[in-house]
Order: C-alpha cells, then structure tokens, then sequence
C-alpha cells in the first residue's frame, strides 16, 4: 500500500466486502462488514447436503418438509454456524435446556462457539424439547440439527 499511494482498497462479493485502509501511522486497518459470514458458511452447506442424499426422496423435501412427513408436529432448532457445541454457559452450570423443557421463540437454548466468541443460539420456535441431538463440546456444521421440538 505504501509502495502504491494506495489510502483504501475495498473488495465486495456476493454479500462479503473487505475493506482495507491505511491509518494515520502507515499500518494497514481491516474491516469486514457484518455480511461476511455467508461466503464462509456456504462451503459448509454442501458439506451438509450430501450426508441425507442416500435418504432419496425425504433429502431434496429439505427438513421441515422431512419432518412433516415423518412425525408430525415436530420441528428442529439447526445451527446458524460453524461452531462448537456448549449446553449451558460453563462446565459447572446447568444446562440452557434439557429434554421437557419449555420454549419460546426467544429462549436461550446453547451457545456456539466461533473463532473464540461465545454466540446464544434462541430457539426461534415455540414449544417443548424432545431430545437434544448433539454432544456437548462436539463440533457443528451449518444448518446441522440441534435439538428436537415438539411444537404441536
């Protein structure tokens, strides 16, 4: 940048924008906009999408759809990233939710862990959990299933 007079360079694609700017002392500053988790979570969806294909039919309906077809009255809380998988907020607490357990669409039910930063994950449904599909401390792929809701 120094070589180049360049000031600012910004990069913008498909929902990512890098944008980088020389300060005042000569040391470049990187930003990234807050739409720069896309491009990093779709390699992760393929990833995903291969694992139901052997299913056939149920694979293409997607998982609401899947659901419906197999139980009805129940949906799934999936991950929103790529993380780390934490039932309550340290070892020695209890866990967020538990099978029986109650919730709302604003309901704190795990954290997930990315590149060092703590993220609550709500439920964004209403209803009860079934079943908790994951192992706490395991490692979570986007839109991999997290917990079983029954919401009829």
């Amino acid at each position: 940048m120094k070589r180049s007079e360049l000031t600012d360079f910004t990069v913008e694609e498909e929902g990512f924008k890098l944008k980088i700017r020389r300060a005042g002392n000569g040391l470049p500053v990187v930003t990234t906009s807050s739409g720069s988790n896309p491009p990093f979570a779709a390699p992760a969806a393929p990833v995903a999408a291969p694992a139901p294909a052997p299913q056939a039919a149920p694979a293409p309906a997607a998982a609401p759809a899947a659901a419906a077809g197999d139980e009805a009255g129940i949906t799934y809380i999936k991950s929103p990233m790529v993380g780390t998988f934490y039932k309550s907020a340290s070892p020695e607490s209890k866990p967020y939710v538990e099978p029986g357990s109650k919730v709302s669409e604003n309901t704190v039910v795990c954290i997930l862990e990315a590149m060092k930063i703590m993220n609550e994950i709500q439920a964004e449904t209403k209803g009860t959990i079934v079943e908790v599909l994951v192992e706490n401390g395991a490692p979570i792929e986007y839109g991999q299933r997290l917990f079983k809701v029954k919401t009829a």
